[in-house]
Formats: C-alpha cells, structure tokens, sequence
C-alpha cells in the first residue's frame, strides 16, 4: 500500500530543511509534499493550479502548517479546510513561531488537532519535529477512513 504524504506548509527554507532532515531521522518512511505558502496548500489540497490533475483522493495523512505565510496564511487555511466539511478530516499541527494568544485561540476555533511553538534551537526543534511525527503517524490512532498507517 502505496503511503500517503505528509504536508509541510512552510515558507522558510531553513525551517524546512530542518523539518525534513528531522521527520527521516524517525524512519517513519512517509513521503513529504512542501508548499512554500498557503495558497501552494490549498491548490494541492484541493486540485487547483499546478496540481490541477492531482487526484484529491489521495489525501495527506497529516498537515504540518506555519501560522506565518506570505499570500494566505495558516488561519486562512484552516478555515478553508474546515468550510470544505469533509467528514474525514486531514489531522492538522500547527507548527510556528507564534506564541500569540489570538492566534492559538483562532486555530482552535478553527479545527487545529494540535499547535506547537517552534523552538529556536537547532537540537529542540529536531526534537520537536521527530516528537510531533511519531506521535501522530506512530502512536495515534487515525480513523479507518483516513487509513491505517500506524506502524
């Protein structure tokens, strides 16, 4: 069974390049989609522009999503997956740097499974990330619809 991919919806290259080397370093062995923006999301998310012939059945198995990004941001994206009302909801983490109570209390409003500050050391976020992807693609439970893909 072929895996699905992870998202990572991240503008800044540093941070993605972290987050890659981190989530190989788990061995969890699922493929990762990056979107440089919220609209690059979105357009994956729901067959829109360059992945216009992508099949939107084929669903990330989670969403790591910056809070902070340039065009539509993460607020902005969550919104619009949750106004999709898809009864087989795409776990999502937000992983960013704000620590802002508005914008905690607004992803949760608008459906964010978990929200994490991104640590500013190299080593605590390496961690971070390797902690956040085994916990969601190892150790919880997806419901039958999104897949079995633990272990």
């Amino acid at each position: 069974m072929k895996r699905p991919p992870i998202l990572l919806v991240e503008d800044n290259r540093d941070d993605v390049e972290l987050t890659l080397h981190a989530l190989k370093e788990c061995g969890l062995g699922f493929p990762i989609v990056v979107a440089g923006d919220g609209e690059e999301a979105l357009d994956y998310l729901f067959g829109r522009g360059i992945y216009a012939n992508r099949d939107t059945r084929d669903r990330p198995v989670m969403i790591l999503l910056d809070l902070k990004l340039p065009r539509i941001d993460g607020l902005q994206v969550l919104r619009a997956i949750r106004d999709a009302g898809r009864p087989d909801p795409i776990p999502v983490v937000a992983l960013t740097t704000s620590d802002e109570e508005d914008d905690i209390v607004s992803a949760y409003k608008l459906g964010v499974n978990s929200y994490i500050r991104k640590p500013i050391d190299f080593d605590q976020f390496s961690e971070t990330v390797k902690q956040v992807g085994r916990y969601w693609l190892s150790l919880n439970m997806m419901p039958p619809s999104v897949g079995p893909y633990n272990g």
